[in-house]
């Protein structure tokens, strides 16, 4: 069974309170259980991580380093300077794929570079919080072709 983590930076907790209009309304956890039954469908397992603290970040991408098979990362605003979480990620020998709920090149300039696209697989964002599955079948995708 391949295993996926997902990590999701500052201010994620608060999906469905804040910047509706940007972020839309459905909360981290209802994001999640989604995951899970997409997850269940294909037979995958799947965790979950949150946290507003950088070096947290830094200490879970650490950790998983040998346990999973695939990263989903959304690092919120570290995504835009986080050289440290940059780091974490080449520590990882497992495809990183990087997502946004919001389109990035439609909102503010400094939004539009990333510490974590020159490290990840491919890069999900504009798509609402459909990202997360979109990057859950895209890792799918990714295994079946490996073993074609």
């Amino acid at each position: 069974m391949k295993s996926i983590f997902v990590i999701n930076g500052p201010n994620l907790n608060m999906l469905g309170k804040r910047e509706t209009n940007i972020y839309g309304n459905k909360t981290l956890k209802q994001i999640e259980s989604e995951c899970i039954k997409q997850c269940e469908k294909i037979n995958f397992s799947i965790n979950f991580f949150q946290s507003n603290s950088e070096s947290e970040i830094v200490e879970k991408i650490q950790s998983i380093a040998t346990h999973f098979d695939g990263l989903i990362i959304n690092a919120a605003a570290f995504t835009h300077t986080s050289i440290s979480i940059h780091d974490s990620l080449k520590l990882l020998n497992i495809p990183v794929i990087e997502i946004h709920i919001s389109n990035l090149h439609k909102r503010e300039e400094f939004r539009r570079h990333s510490m974590i696209s020159p490290l990840a697989n491919g890069v999900i964002f504009g798509f609402g919080p459909n990202v997360y599955n979109i990057a859950i079948y895209a890792l799918q995708i990714g295994w079946e072709n490996e073993n074609q």
